[in-house]
């Protein structure tokens, strides 16, 4: 994780380089940290095919979202997908990458990784700070023959605008009217109680470092940092260990041909082997930056959607089906016109 993080710093610096450097062909993004491990994959694998540097900037959904607006950086990602209505008003364009998980992990003594189960309620009244305790009444009879601890629960979150936030608090909206009524989903919320952590490398080192705390985070991370992660229970009633199968089935739900712009929202899904907290992460580009500066991202990304998928499923992210990855082409063909009106994908460029 330190190299990756040393990477991220690299990308910071290059990125505020960029606007002087002579090297106009490097690509500088900044967004989500859930989809920043297999884009680290994704960006050193291109630069060593194509000499294209990709300095990718891991500040959090909602500081990709305003830089895409501010049009500092070439390409944004979110996982927090908009609304048809505020891309038009943005004058951005978005389209999925990748399906991410998010996970709930603990730093709980004697407790070994998938041993410990939560639900949607009770996972919702720990962040609410309605369960205080690791012995409560509603974790011991979902885990009737695990041995808490009478031990207070420290509630790790995001501090900053953060998509895998989003996904959480709209998934603990649904499962809990409460939470939904005082709390409500966003990328940044009034939480109840708890401490925060920056990105999702920030939440993992505290949730490492602090005994009885709780956090959440995507898969990548839990894999990285060997974190203690929990079983959940699904929209089913399925007791469910965050896998690649359980990712797949919570991400086969998704039809994008449906909807407007690829807006999406995939927490809690139908079906026995779903599982319940997956989320689209999407990349925001700007229609009305000029040709030279949106035909070398979109050969990023294509190379991405289409030669990265072993790298994504080496880090349990579920890639995209051909099916839609046709479908996102397809739509660069009509968002993304030169100034003569022609489109800047062709067929050409996808050879």
């Amino acid at each position: 994780m330190k190299n990756r993080i040393l990477w991220g710093l690299a990308g910071l610096l290059a990125g505020a380089l960029i606007a002087t450097s002579a090297q106009a062909k490097d690509l500088n993004g900044a967004g989500g940290t859930a989809i920043y491990p297999v884009l680290a994959k994704w960006a050193d694998a291109y630069h060593t095919q194509t000499s294209v540097a990709v300095n990718y900037q891991a500040i959090g959904s909602g500081g990709g979202i305003k830089q895409i607006q501010a049009k500092t950086v070439d390409f944004a990602n979110s996982d927090k997908p908009l609304q048809p209505d505020e891309l038009t008003k943005m004058g951005v364009v978005q389209f999925p990458a990748v399906i991410i998980s998010i996970t709930p992990v603990v730093n709980l003594p004697g407790i070994k990784p998938g041993e410990l189960v939560l639900d949607g309620p009770a996972l919702a009244d720990i962040y609410l700070g309605k369960i205080a305790y690791w012995d409560n009444a509603a974790i011991k009879k979902l885990n009737p023959h695990v041995k808490l601890p009478h031990m207070g629960i420290s509630v790790v979150h995001r501090s900053d605008g953060s998509g895998t936030t989003f996904n959480f608090t709209n998934y603990l909206g649904k499962v809990s009217p409460e939470w939904q009524q005082k709390v409500g989903a966003d990328v940044s919320v009034e939480w109840p109680v708890g401490v925060g952590g920056k990105g999702n490398a920030g939440v993992a080192s505290n949730v490492q470092q602090v005994k009885g705390s709780i956090g959440y985070v995507e898969y990548a991370y839990v894999m990285e940092n060997h974190l203690i992660y929990t079983r959940m229970v699904n929209k089913a009633g399925k007791v469910l260990a965050p896998t690649m199968d359980s990712f797949q089935a919570a991400a086969a739900n998704a039809d994008f041909s449906k909807v407007q712009d690829f807006y999406l929202i995939l927490t809690d899904q139908p079906g026995e082997k779903s599982w319940p907290i997956t989320a689209a992460t999407y990349m925001l580009m700007r229609k009305d930056y000029p040709t030279e500066q949106n035909q070398p991202v979109l050969k990023f990304l294509d190379w991405c959607l289409k030669n990265g998928q072993d790298q994504a499923r080496a880090l349990d992210y579920v890639p995209l089906p051909n099916t839609v990855v046709q479908q996102i082409e397809t739509s660069w063909t009509h968002d993304f016109k030169g100034a003569d009106g022609k489109p800047i994908w062709t067929a050409s460029l996808q050879k």
